[in-house]
């Protein structure tokens, strides 16, 4: 399994995953679940993707190295793609290709083609936007409303997401978030693992700020979840008792 969590604010993107893979408990594995495509000046484009392995390395394989897109006969990839938009499109493409090519066959041997993937970023001349893409090929896009994304594990992270995301908040301030998020994850669901991988994007700038891994042993890291964990048991003995225990 796996936990991806990305954010669209309004001065730019933050993009969150983790690396655990597992096909059983003495099967376990990292590999890297963001894929990132940059043309520094031109275009950031970012792919995050959580499923069947198989599945979604064929998809990124197909975006970034480019298909034969059947509604437009042309080679295309996230590199010829003019906007975002279209962009997701090409994604969802892929994804239905591959399940064309596979899915029969992962059905007669009962494994499902489960396929998630956030696509986020910019190409020069358009806005920046963060998208969700389904097993069947269609997205959802994020809002100034729902300024967040997330698949995989999302339900142990969504919390602190709900109470704290906001469209307007400080992009470095939101590497916390999805951090605290990311732990809150990783406490509580053993297919979730480290290390992480974090991307941060400034709008208008297409090229990454910051790209970086984060492992057990990394300093930061280790101090957000020892310190949200305090904050945590700290606020819960501030707490009142109710005035009708004994």
């Amino acid at each position: 399994m796996t936990y991806c969590v990305a954010l669209r604010l309004r001065d730019g993107l933050v993009m969150l995953s983790d690396t655990r893979t597992n096909a059983g408990v003495d099967n376990i594995a990292t590999f890297s679940k963001m894929r990132v495509v940059e043309m520094p000046g031109e275009r950031m484009i970012a792919l995050m993707t959580s499923g069947n392995l198989a599945v979604t390395q064929a998809v990124v394989n197909h975006v970034t190295e480019g298909f034969n897109r059947p509604s437009s006969g042309k080679v295309e990839s996230l590199v010829t793609a003019p906007d975002m938009f279209h962009a997701a499109e090409v994604v969802g493409e892929a994804v239905r290709e591959v399940f064309g090519a596979h899915g029969a066959t992962m059905e007669a041997q009962n494994i499902k083609f489960e396929a998630s993937i956030l696509l986020g970023g910019q190409i020069a001349g358009g806005p920046m936007r963060l998208f969700e893409i389904y097993a069947a090929g269609n997205f959802i896009e994020a809002s100034e409303d729902t300024p967040f994304l997330q698949i995989g594990e999302h339900k142990y992270g969504k919390p602190i997401l709900d109470r704290a995301v906001s469209y307007d908040m400080q992009l470095y301030d939101a590497i916390k978030l999805v951090l605290v998020s990311m732990d809150s994850t990783l406490r509580s669901n053993l297919t979730v693992g480290l290390p992480i991988d974090l991307l941060v994007y400034k709008k208008d700038e297409f090229k990454t700020d910051i790209r970086r891994r984060l492992g057990e042993d990394d300093p930061y890291f280790r101090h957000i979840r020892e310190d949200w964990s305090t904050a945590l048991r700290e606020a819960y003995l501030r707490m009142p008792r109710p005035d009708w225990a004994k």
